[in-house]
């Protein structure tokens, strides 16, 4: 397991960073490009829809998790 890279992204005009580990990141961007949503676009709308409590780099991680476990319920008969 890689250690978390911090990685600089734009929501709503404005820049932050974000601490990912690399395979979260890789997955991140391929949700990205899968849905052919700008990456900083796709981080807003979690940012947007996170609890406050929850940080932005869990939520995505939560995001990328949740994407990939629906992909698999949908794939099991």
């Amino acid at each position: 397991m890689s250690r978390p890279v911090k990685r600089s992204l734009t929501l709503r005009g404005h820049r932050t960073s974000v601490s990912l580990e690399d395979d979260f990141w890789r997955a991140f961007r391929d949700i990205a490009t899968e849905t052919d949503t700008p990456i900083n676009e796709l981080a807003a709308q979690i940012d947007a829809n996170r609890n406050l409590d929850t940080g932005l780099a869990t939520a995505i991680r939560l995001f990328v998790l949740n994407h990939y476990r629906d992909r698999a319920s949908k794939a099991s008969p």
